[in-house]
């Protein structure tokens, strides 16, 4: 989550341009204890937040998914963007939510919604998702949810998939946002390993939780 950037264009870095006329946008928290509180977003082209009706079916599946015990789940953003994703489920009660974005502007204002919100339990870092899926790897960090929403037609997932099996705790779930469907009988090849748990679809945007499948028991 929690956010999006021109389809065209690239998202949670560089190449986002302010934009200098119209009204302020904000992203409004659909439950939880923040819920309805009203946070505002950089006025830049191309970054966009999760729209409310997916959120709102993305984390009803997750608090089911959950059985609602969102107090043990950490949960990691990796194209944080506006982080409608991250606060969202930090107003659920999450443990606590990572929110990786590369643009500059982009994270002084995460920075300054978590400091609105006294969300103690989000932490933003600015950097390059991949890079720092690759370090959170290495130092052994786990997460029982990861947000992916990145830019389309860059093949972003397919890069950064195979860091969230390292990423990824023991059941954890990751949720996806792509251009074209990621379950059905043409789930593409990269995708072996993964099944898509929930999926659903709103005007262009194809959306998923993922598992990773078990890996099959070999008799003795």
């Amino acid at each position: 989550m929690a956010s999006k950037q021109a389809r065209t264009g690239t998202r949670g870095g560089a190449g986002l341009a302010p934009r200098h006329a119209g009204p302020a946008r904000q992203v409004r928290i659909i439950g939880g204890q923040w819920k309805r509180t009203p946070l505002p977003v950089l006025d830049a082209e191309g970054l966009r937040p999760t729209p409310d009706r997916v959120r709102e079916t993305v984390f009803n599946w997750l608090t089911h998914l959950f059985d609602g015990a969102w107090g043990s789940v950490n949960c990691l953003d990796l194209f944080a963007g506006t982080g409608a994703l991250g606060f969202e489920a930090a107003s659920r009660g999450a443990a606590s939510v990572t929110m990786v974005e590369e643009h500059a502007a982009a994270v002084r204002q995460l920075e300054a919604n978590a400091a609105k919100l006294k969300a103690e339990q989000v932490r933003v870092r600015r950097g390059d998702a991949l890079a720092a899926a690759q370090a959170l790897a290495a130092r052994g960090e786990r997460f029982q949810l990861i947000f992916l929403d990145p830019p389309y037609h860059q093949d972003w997932l397919v890069k950064i998939l195979p860091l969230c099996s390292r990423l990824l705790a023991d059941g954890g779930l990751v949720y996806a946002e792509a251009e074209t469907p990621l379950d059905g009988e043409d789930t593409p090849e990269w995708l072996q390993g993964w099944s898509a748990v929930r999926a659903d679809k709103a005007g262009m945007v194809f959306y998923h939780l993922l598992h990773r499948n078990r890996a099959p028991e070999i008799e003795a």
